[in-house]
């Protein structure tokens, strides 16, 4: 949801940058404005000296001016901490049977299953992360392998092994995984 809503927030403000800076060029370039436009022509400026002058005597005026300002602050710093907050799951909400459940903690989770997967044949380092809601967790898993590792070996284990044990000790009906494999750089080796 936030995805989207920044992209289009992002595209909305690019137009209108891109609309606005494109009518005062042609008009400085010699383009004919129309009747309702805000600038005449060519030689016009984009303020006035009556206009940027014309509040400055009311008592209302700069308090209005410093709390637009400060609002629109405050905004842009709601909108880059959500854009560059983590989406990092904190909690899963563990099924105990007894109606009431459990809270277990999702780094809790995470080291474990970056655990049993780096205990596995080929596997030199692995990385987990959760996402999603607390009720229906998702994980993305990402495995770097060793030279002699096979990926198809290596995914059919994780997926029997490791997040099948992730989901049954949960009490989960389902952990969809998304798993990135890279190799790991390493010296050619000779042959003789």
């Amino acid at each position: 949801m936030l995805r989207t809503v920044n992209r289009v927030l992002i595209g909305l403000v690019g137009l209108l940058l891109l609309v606005l800076g494109g009518s005062v060029l042609a008009v400085g370039l010699g383009v004919k404005p129309p009747s309702w436009w805000i600038h005449d022509g060519k030689n016009d400026v984009l303020l006035s000296d009556a206009e940027r002058t014309r509040w400055d005597g009311e008592s209302w005026w700069w308090p209005t001016v410093i709390a637009a300002l400060a609002l629109v602050v405050l905004l842009t710093l709601w909108w880059l901490t959500a854009v560059l907050r983590r989406r990092r799951l904190t909690e899963v909400r563990v099924n105990t049977g007894d109606g009431e459940g459990a809270l277990l903690r999702g780094r809790a989770l995470e080291g474990v299953l970056e655990n049993e997967a780096g205990q596995m044949d080929g596997v030199h380092r692995a990385q987990a992360r959760l996402k999603g809601r607390s009720d229906a967790p998702e994980t993305r898993v990402r495995l770097h392998l060793e030279p002699h590792a096979d990926p198809g070996t290596t995914l059919n284990n994780l997926t029997a092994e490791a997040l099948t044990h992730a989901r049954a000790s949960a009490g989960l009906d389902s952990l969809p995984a998304e798993v990135r494999m890279t190799a790991v750089k390493h010296k050619a080796e000779r042959v003789s």
